[in-house]
This record gives C-alpha cells, sequence and structure tokens, in this order.
C-alpha cells in the first residue's frame, strides 16, 4: 500500500455527508432528464411519473446495500472496498473503474448542460446580447472548463472549503426548487393553454390520448434510474466522515428518501401544469427543461428565479461528484493498483489533491465528449450502464460476504438480521439486473451514426483498459512477494 504519512482526515458529519450525497443526484436529473426523455424514449407519455416511481425500487434496494455494507466498511474508496473486500478484488476494482469513467464523463455532460442555463438566466435578466456570447463553441466549452477546475481547487482547500460552498448552494436550490413545485400546483394544464396562445399566438390541443407498452415503461424506468445514482458518493468519503459506522449509513438512506420525495413533487407539478403532449412535442424540436417549460405561466422574474435554481442545482452537482471519483482513484493506489502519488495527501488540506487533478483533467474530457457528440444523453447512458454494474455487485457483495470476509461481515452494525440482508442482496440483484437488460438492449438497438455513439461498447473497451490494469498491476504485486489476495481481506489503514 502507499506510504503516506498524510491522511484524510475525519471532517464530515452527518449534513455534509447528506449534502455530498443530494447534491450528487440533483441537477440535470430533475430539471432536464424527466422532460427530455420524451424525445429518448418515445411513447412514454403520461407514464412518466409512474415510471419514475418503479425507477426507485432498484435504487432503494442498492442505497440499502450500500448503507449496510458502509457500516462496516467505512473507508474511501466506498463502493471498491466493499466489493474488493466482500466479493472479489478484480470485480471490485473493474465496476469501480467502470464508475469513475462514467461518472467523470457526466461531469463534464453538467458542467456544459451548465452554461445553458446560465446563458438563460443572463438573458432573462435583460442582457441578451451577452447571452448570445454564451452560444459561441470556444466560450461555452471555456466556462465549463472553468467551472470544473474552480471545484477542483475548492476541493483540494479541504473539507472546510467544501462544506463552506456546497451547503448554501444546496439551500438555494431547495428553496428555489420549491418554487416550481407551487407553481407548478397552483396553475393547471388551462392556464398554460392560455399562457401559450397569448405569449406566442398558438393554439395547442391537449392530447389525452395514451397507450401503455411495458418496453417503452421499463425504458423509460431504467434511464430514470440515473436520477438516483448520486448517493454512492456518500460511501466514496468514508475515510473522512465522522462517527462513520452511523452517519454513513444514515446519510445514504436520508439522502435517497429526501430526494426521492422531492423528485416525485417536483416533476409532477410541472406535467400537472404542463400536459405531456406538448414536452413530447417541444422536445423533438429543442433541448427542454422544467424552467423553462413553466417560463410560460410565471412572471419574468420568478421565471429566471426558478432558472437560476436549476443552474444551482447543476453546479452544485460538480464539486460532489468531484469528490467521489477522485476518493475512488485513492482508493485504488493505497491498494497498489494505481501508482502510489495519486493517494498522497496535502500536507495542510488534508485532501487528495493529486486524485483531484486526475478527477479534473477527465471531467475536462467530457466536456469535450459533450460538445463533440452533440447529446448529452450519451454521457448519461454510459454512466447509467456503469452505475447499474456497480450497484448489481453491491447487492452480490451483501450476498456473498459472510462467507468470503467472515471478519468484516461481523463487523456489520446496521440490519444486521441475516435474512434480511439476504432479501435485500436477492431483490436488488433482480431488479438491477432486469434494468441492465433493458437498458442494454434499447442502446444496442438504437439508431446511431456510428458505433461509438453506442454505450455499451463504450462502456465495454473501459472495461477491457481496467482488467488490463488491474491485471499488470496485480502481477507486480506478485513479483514484490507480497500475498496478492490476503491485503485484500482487511481494509487500508487509517
Amino acid at each position: 500500500m502507499a506510504n503516506n504519512q498524510n491522511k484524510l482526515k475525519r471532517n464530515l458529519g452527518l449534513v455534509a455527508l447528506m449534502a455530498t450525497g443530494i447534491c450528487s443526484m440533483l441537477g440535470a436529473s430533475i430539471n432536464v432528464v424527466p422532460f427530455m426523455i420524451q424525445r429518448n424514449v418515445p411513447g412514454i407519455d403520461s407514464y412518466v411519473l409512474p415510471a419514475f416511481l418503479f425507477a426507485m425500487i432498484p435504487a432503494l434496494f442498492a442505497a440499502l446495500a450500500y448503507g449496510i455494507l458502509s457500516s462496516a466498511m467505512p473507508r474511501a474508496g466506498g463502493s471498491y472496498i466493499y466489493a474488493s473486500r466482500g466479493l472479489n478484488p478484480y470485480l471490485g476494482f473493474i465496476a469501480s473503474f467502470s464508475q469513475w469513467f462514467g461518472l467523470s464523463i457526466v461531469i463534464g455532460v453538467i458542467a456544459y448542460i451548465c452554461v445553458s442555463f446560465i446563458r438563460d438566466v443572463i438573458s432573462g435578466l435583460g442582457f441578451v446580447e451577452f447571452s448570445l456570447l454564451l452560444e459561441l463553441p470556444v466560450i461555452r466549452v471555456g466556462i465549463a472548463l472553468a467551472l470544473i477546475w474552480i471545484f477542483v481547487f475548492i476541493n483540494i482547500q479541504g473539507a472546510r472549503s467544501y462544506k463552506r460552498t456546497l451547503l448554501p448552494m444546496m439551500y438555494m436550490m431547495f428553496v428555489l426548487g420549491f418554487i416550481v413545485i407551487v407553481a407548478g400546483f397552483y396553475f393547471d394544464t388551462n392556464d398554460f393553454v392560455r399562457a401559450l396562445e397569448i405569449k406566442e399566438g398558438r393554439r395547442f390541443k391537449v392530447n389525452t390520448v395514451t397507450s401503455f407498452d411495458w418496453r417503452i415503461f421499463l425504458s423509460a424506468a431504467a434511464l430514470l434510474f440515473s436520477s438516483f445514482i448520486g448517493f454512492d458518493s456518500i460511501a466514496q468519503a468514508g475515510s473522512e466522515a465522522k462517527n462513520p459506522s452511523k452517519t454513513l449509513p444514515t446519510a445514504i438512506l436520508l439522502a435517497i428518501i429526501s430526494v426521492g420525495c422531492f423528485y416525485f413533487l417536483f416533476t409532477t407539478a410541472v406535467y400537472n401544469t404542463i400536459p405531456w403532449s406538448f414536452i413530447a412535442e417541444e422536445s423533438q424540436l429543442k433541448d427542454i427543461s422544467a424552467p423553462g417549460l413553466l417560463s410560460y405561466v410565471l412572471p419574468s422574474w420568478l421565471g429566471v428565479a426558478i432558472i437560476l435554481g436549476a443552474a444551482i442545482a447543476l453546479i452544485n452537482d460538480l464539486p460532489a461528484m468531484l469528490l467521489s471519483v477522485s476518493r475512488l482513484m485513492f482508493a485504488w493506489a493505497e491498494d497498489g493498483i494505481f501508482p502510489s502519488l495519486i493517494a498522497k495527501v496535502h500536507p495542510r488540506n488534508f485532501t487528495p489533491h493529486i486524485s483531484l487533478v486526475v478527477a479534473g483533467a477527465m471531467s475536462s474530457i467530457g466536456v469535450l465528449g459533450s460538445h463533440f457528440a452533440g447529446d448529452f444523453f450519451l454521457g448519461i447512458d454510459i454512466m447509467v450502464t456503469s452505475m447499474m454494474v456497480n450497484f448489481l455487485l453491491m447487492c452480490i457483495t451483501l450476498i456473498t460476504i459472510p462467507n468470503i470476509n467472515p471478519n468484516l461481515a461481523s463487523k456489520i452494525s446496521v440490519i444486521t438480521k441475516r435474512s434480511h440482508q439476504s432479501l435485500i442482496g436477492i431483490f436488488g440483484i433482480l431488479f438491477l439486473l432486469l434494468f441492465l437488460f433493458v437498458h442494454t438492449y434499447k442502446d444496442l438497438t438504437s439508431n446511431a451514426s456510428n458505433w461509438y455513439f453506442h454505450s455499451t461498447p463504450v462502456w465495454l473497451i473501459v472495461m477491457l483498459i481496467g482488467s488490463i490494469i488491474f491485471l499488470l498491476k496485480w502481477r507486480e504485486i506478485g513479483k514484490a512477494g507480497k500475498d496478492q489476495y490476503n491485503r485484500f481481506k482487511v481494509l487500508p489503514k487509517e
């Protein structure tokens, strides 16, 4: 393991850990995906909300698995540590490697999308000519890259800087998000139709005819599943959590429940006012979002406020997700799978500054990919595949850990009854396999101009690269005369 006299400090309490998970989940997931899904999954029509609820089922099982495992293995790297100690070192690395790749790309995707919301805020404030500059490719890419590196710097500065940035933005995000919820339930479809005619001279006939198709429903649910996967960032901060055996499981469960409720209220409110048929029609013509849709019925100043809330929600994804991907690399380096340099900790700030810089570089590639691919759903699809596999392995680990590593299994302090753990693992496996099959089938059968616009082959290439890295490092460890397997039976030292 890396010889590093400086270690990560346990400076993150329950609120900061919850904020890490909440801010990783809220953002594009709530403001864009539930509405652009009408284009990505044609025919979902009025069944977005039921698909949202169905998508939460495997996420809850995965969250329970994470919470249980985190109580026994509170270390940086979360899912990597759980699977490498409770299942298999190779599977632990390969799953977390694809997770790291998927999240790194999505950080870039989110930074790229943020610029559109910043542009709309500036335009709403009356600076239309200035806002048009943000549509220039070089400026849009430049701002997206700047956002990433600003938050890399903030994360390097330590827990105090991280919390001072994350918490105020989270509170503001919720306050401005509640404007959407109140407005969505205050107005109705008739108000929207009248406003549309007044503002644009368009007469829109609301379509209430819809049909249910299980294949379409499951495809939508598999994509909406992406809305719930940010909670795992809490587990990645395992070495920095105060009283981790209690705070990590509590933060994971509170984050996914609170975000799930907020998601449902938010999406229900928007669809209460804006008919799904209009959303489906508009999504075929342009990228749409919750603030843009509700702007038809709101006064201009409130419209700007909810666009600002969406921008903050997206920006707030960045510091929490950067924390997550950097701690994965840190954990690999501590185990000798990545270069020991990446496990270095800043002597004054006690943060993994090298791994944060590498995370920023990977996320910058995601910005460029978003720009040239022209469709942010490609990045989301890669992330969904990666995280489904990762969550699947967490549920398998929950079942195998008593046999693979009884010593660590005995340290589980949440939902300690073995029969309950087995049920959580089994149901999680079944639901996640279903979602993974549906998501993969949809991707492989979709129309794309080139093979690299399909997420599955890209993910398989990433898995191959990860496998090569692991096998080469595994061989080096063996040549050094170390026991290759038993070193992965214990937790990294603190």
